[in-house]
């Protein structure tokens, strides 16, 4: 969004335009390979977005805080008397689960009036979620001092997200948020939190997100039900070792699951889990050299692991991925989230992009009766505040 209509909705919707606002802005993300890892203590590889969530804010006098979003009609206004309980209006929980955790270390806080924009697809899987929490997170940092680094605000906001809201995500979202750096991917340790911003240079490639635009039902309950089958595959394999999760063991152990494992599907559970971090390591070596061909190949083994052994694809991400693969310029191709909807990514030669897009679309009409959305992004930089 243009910045001067930004804050010309910010005026309109609030008045005073003597005092003007702080523009803020945090990024969506999309992991490129490393998928169901994170909860597992696992290695991601995520990259933020040119788009995300821009967040105006500016100081009133008093105790109210007043939240409004141009993505929505939906305001909300409340005083500052403690902590928040969750107020079922799902959009400001986010925002309120973030102060909380202010309040909580102490921060005293004051009258404030917010007005966010996002332009992260909604239901896409891009982490629209993460994003809102933290472009809060950093404003409310800056405004009050509070002192806090980035890997602060990305524990607090997703601590929000996991106690407040009442998703258990991992760390991957908030994280690829807040460390995101222009033309970089991150290769993330989930469990050591050690990170490293790999240079990704695509020259006559682009990225491609391609949005399923299916509902997803499923991805909560289903969730729920693979973290439970990993945490059933770490228990039998501590008679193995005595590991904590299924990341300690490294892809040479992968024959070792039949022998600890005999129920076949908690042990393909665990065979993705150990075989995806060892494609994420292998992903982040062939890119140093510049080998964007094996990356995509690694890619397109993490979708055909993800579908075969994890069972989080489903008929519309398959469409997307197999039929897409069969295109001229496709480097690699998989979904990335959490599965069952939301969105593919892929590596598509520049010549070949608008080819890629139409003639995707047809065939994926075709075979599911659903319109796929398509998203070209830049890799940008995390959170922070922009001068306008």
């Amino acid at each position: 969004m243009d910045t001067k209509n930004f804050a010309e909705k910010f005026y309109e919707k609030y008045g005073n335009r003597k005092e003007k606002p702080v523009l803020f802005f945090s990024p969506g993300r999309v992991n490129l390979i490393g998928e169901h890892t994170d909860y597992n203590g696992g290695f991601v590889f995520p990259c933020a977005l040119n788009y995300g969530t821009y967040l105006l804010i500016r100081k009133i006098k008093g105790n109210t805080l007043k939240f409004s979003t141009i993505n929505f009609n939906d305001d909300f206004e409340t005083e500052l008397k403690g902590l928040f309980l969750n107020t079922g209006k799902k959009w400001i929980n986010y925002p309120l689960g973030v102060i909380n955790e202010f309040i909580k270390k102490g921060i005293k806080l004051s009258g404030l009036e917010f007005l966010y924009y996002g332009d992260v697809p909604n239901g896409a899987g891009l982490s629209s979620s993460a994003s809102i929490e933290m472009v809060t997170a950093v404003a409310m940092n800056e405004f009050f001092n509070a002192g806090f680094s980035t890997l602060d605000l990305v524990k607090m906001s997703q601590k929000a997200e996991n106690e407040f809201v009442g998703m258990n995500c991992g760390i991957m979202d908030q994280f690829a948020v807040g460390f995101g750096k222009k033309d970089h991917a991150i290769f993330l340790n989930c469990d050591t939190l050690f990170f490293e911003n790999v240079p990704l240079i695509l020259t006559d490639c682009s990225l491609i997100i391609t949005n399923t635009n299916k509902r997803r039902g499923l991805t909560d309950s289903k969730y729920n039900e693979r973290r439970s089958e990993c945490d059933k595959a770490v228990e039998l394999l501590q008679l193995y070792k005595p590991i904590r999760n299924l990341s300690e063991l490294n892809i040479g152990e992968i024959n070792i699951l039949e022998k600890y494992i005999k129920d076949p599907v908690i042990r393909k559970r665990a065979k993705h889990v150990i075989s995806e971090n060892g494609r994420v390591i292998e992903a982040v070596s062939v890119l140093k050299k510049n080998n964007i061909i094996r990356f995509g190949e690694l890619m397109n083994q993490s979708h055909d692991s993800l579908k075969d052994d994890y069972e989080v694809t489903g008929t519309e991400l398959d469409t997307l991925v197999y039929e897409g693969r069969k295109l001229p310029g496709v480097i690699g191709t998989r979904m990335t989230g959490a599965g069952f909807g939301g969105c593919t990514i892929s590596i598509v030669r520049k010549a070949d992009s608008a080819k890629f897009m139409t003639s995707l679309s047809t065939t994926y009409q075709k075979k599911t009766g659903l319109v796929p959305d398509f998203y070209q992004p830049e890799i940008g930089d995390g959170a922070g505040r922009i001068v306008f």
